[in-house]
């Protein structure tokens, strides 16, 4: 027995076989490889949301002075969309198609809402002839709600092709 191992490791192939057996062994379904990249791919696009959001929550709480109301609309849409991209994450890392699902159809909502009130608060700054930091503040607010936009349309695409990939294949008979 012990001279059998040492043969069968100097052949290069796995002890207690001859090598005969090649064709009975599995090979990793294709779509289990795309499971992988599109969970990674998707993760790193949940966190660049994330980040959008955080900037954009930040941006909507330092512009807002205490005469004026509050961007409540750009408060209210960061702070679902992190819940969201939460949730989000959590379905990607279980592997939950229906979290995956929600995920798309809310984040998109909220970003289409975060993008009006973006644009919206971008329209009053220019009525009101801000300047300053606020000012900045809301045109990085505008810009990371449009880059949101961007990062939302990727998202959609993973995360399709992730819960396409994730689904067990039909089958025709």
């Amino acid at each position: 027995m012990q001279q059998r191992k040492t043969t069968a490791a100097a052949a290069g192939r796995p002890s207690g076989t001859d090598g005969s057996d090649f064709s009975y062994r599995m090979v990793v379904d294709s779509r289990y490889t795309k499971v992988t990249k599109g969970r990674s791919r998707l993760r790193l696009l949940i966190l660049v949301q994330a980040t959008i959001y955080l900037i954009g929550l930040s941006c909507a709480f330092m512009t807002s002075t205490k005469n004026e109301e509050r961007n409540t609309l750009g408060i209210a849409s960061a702070s679902i969309g992190l819940l969201f991209a939460f949730i989000g994450d959590f379905g990607c890392r279980r592997s939950r198609v229906n979290l995956l699902r929600l995920y798309t159809a809310a984040s998109t909502v909220v970003m289409v809402l975060s993008v009006f009130s973006a644009v919206r608060s971008r329209l009053t700054m220019e009525e009101r002839n801000s300047s300053g930091t606020a000012a900045n503040l809301e045109l990085l607010g505008f810009i990371s709600a449009q880059l949101g936009a961007v990062v939302q349309i990727l998202a959609i695409i993973v995360t399709g092709s992730l819960v396409n990939n994730m689904s067990p294949p039909t089958k025709t008979e």
